[in-house]
């Protein structure tokens, strides 16, 4: 029979391994100890330090709200605690704003609030006592003009006249789809009602020409617009009518069925 043969281990060889090991497990736990309390002393002074409270505050994205403004509404305000900002109070204060269609807030360590905006559309104004009234793309009027409202002319959007009610709502609607580039051509949109069409209206260009149209379609017609006038003799005086065929119309022959002058792409007329 064969035995096999063991090495026999003493425990006076066995003693330095131990001892080895429990001084290695006992520099893991003075490592540990000695990184939580470098953690612990590091948050403790940094929650004492003005790095904890907002320090930046950054307002993106507004085009007509200032960033005073928005800031007011949020109630957020330098040097008070970074980590109690809640962003979705922040952001219901936002929105208070009529103005005011999304907002998000950004936490960028270690103490920068950034708030991004966008706002709806203002696509038009209502002259009223020494202001006008900004109308935005939901059809709503803006009626506060200390607060909101501008003394000056406005360039952005046209100026509408004698709309109210839901042909305005209509209006607003069209002009939130018509063209930056076109919509900046158009001083002023007047409600001109007819017998046969309630939404008739009749728009004063900033190029001299008066044109006439209705609500319906209205985005899709005044893309025509550049065009047409490209193919006028700017020697004559009329009135451009936005139907399914452009006509040009002279002011002498505004009451006859003749003398038509037909606008197409093509150059005719």
């Amino acid at each position: 029979m064969y035995l096999a043969k063991h090495k026999v281990v003493t425990i006076e060889d066995r003693i330095p391994k131990l001892k080895q090991r429990r001084k290695q497990k006992a520099n893991r736990r003075l490592i540990m100890y000695i990184t939580f309390f470098f953690f612990l002393l590091s948050g403790i002074l940094y929650f004492q330090s003005p790095l904890s409270k907002i320090g930046e505050i950054t307002i993106t994205g507004n085009q007509n709200i200032s960033p005073d403004q928005i800031v007011r509404l949020s109630k957020l305000e330098i040097g008070t605690s970074f980590w109690k900002v809640n962003k979705d109070s922040v952001i219901q204060n936002i929105k208070k704003h009529p103005e005011m269609k999304e907002v998000t807030i950004e936490k960028r360590l270690p103490n920068h609030i950034v708030v991004n905006v966008s706002e709806l559309n203002r696509v038009g104004y209502i002259s009223g006592p020494n202001t006008f009234y900004p109308i935005l793309e939901n059809g709503k009027i803006i009626e506060k003009p200390h607060e909101f409202g501008s003394k000056a002319i406005p360039v952005d959007a046209p100026i509408l006249v004698d709309w109210e009610d839901e042909a305005l709502t209509l209006l607003a609607k069209e002009l939130k789809k018509v063209q930056p580039s076109i919509s900046k051509l158009i001083s002023e949109i007047h409600h001109t009602p007819t017998e046969y069409d309630p939404l008739q209206m009749t728009l004063y260009m900033i190029d001299g020409y008066e044109v006439k149209a209705t609500v319906r379609n209205f985005a899709n017609n005044i893309m025509a617009y550049p065009t047409i006038i490209s193919e006028l003799d700017s020697s004559r005086n009329g009135y451009i009518e936005l139907d399914v065929v452009p006509t040009f119309i002279p002011y002498e022959y505004e009451n006859t069925d003749e003398n038509e002058e037909m606008v197409t792409d093509e150059g005719e007329g």
